[in-house]
């Protein structure tokens, strides 16, 4: 069964890379590894720390590898109970180190809500952002919803897989620009290393200002996140 999913994630990747290069030339696909450390404070609070970088794989019809941006990223989350939670975080992005962009702060509020009837976990994800840039603020408004599973069993143990899929819309709202609507669609294949220890990677495709000037961008995605 694991077989299979990676071999799908490859012909999937495959196949979107060359739609989109024959199709167009704006076309662009990033490789984007982070790495995080939640730390559960109480019943209630759990802390997560991250660092994510963003690195050009193939733009203008051709191969690289050059860094777009690097990020470091802090959430707080109040859970009510095991369904309900809220979250405040705070992001730095550094780019005019490495292209001639401005950096950013983004100030996000978030609402998580989760449940599981079955051995398959949905979640709904409402979150607000203020992206505060030299030039202007962005506010963004961003809905989410997620499936995610065991692939072997009714519950994950440690050395087992697992699968998550989003899919998310996006609402950027800043004067004097025209409003940006932005979908994204996610697969990941996980794995529960160790107790503490997962490892997730995949593909996310995005579908940027496609009510204007649509740009399509893919995303190879690798995380490892440590519990403490």
């Amino acid at each position: 069964m694991i077989t299979s999913y990676i071999r799908f994630f490859v012909a999937f990747a495959i196949i979107l890379c060359s739609y989109s290069a024959n199709s167009q030339n704006d076309f662009t696909t990033f490789f984007e590894p982070l790495f995080a450390v939640n730390h559960t404070v109480n019943d209630a609070y759990k802390v997560n720390f991250a660092t994510k970088a963003r690195n050009y794989i193939y733009r203008d019809d051709e191969f690289e590898f050059t860094m777009r941006q690097f990020e470091f990223i802090h959430f707080s989350t109040y859970s009510f109970n095991s369904n309900h939670s809220i979250s405040a975080g705070i992001m730095y992005r550094f780019r005019e180190n490495f292209e001639d962009k401005s950096n950013e702060l983004r100030l996000t509020q978030q609402y998580n809500y989760a449940y599981r009837p079955n051995i398959v976990r949905f979640g709904h994800r409402l979150r607000s952002e203020q992206r505060i840039t030299t030039n202007k603020t962005i506010h963004r408004f961003r809905y989410r919803f997620t499936i995610d599973f065991p692939l072997q069993g009714e519950k994950l143990d440690v050395g087992e897989p697992y699968l998550v899929t989003n899919f998310e819309s996006l609402l950027s709202v800043a004067k004097p620009d025209i409003p940006q609507i932005d979908q994204r669609f996610t697969t990941q294949i996980g794995w529960q290393w160790t107790k503490n220890l997962k490892f997730q990677t995949g593909l996310e495709y995005r579908f940027e200002d496609y009510t204007n000037d649509t740009n399509e961008i893919l995303f190879i995605l690798t995380s490892v996140i440590l519990k403490i």
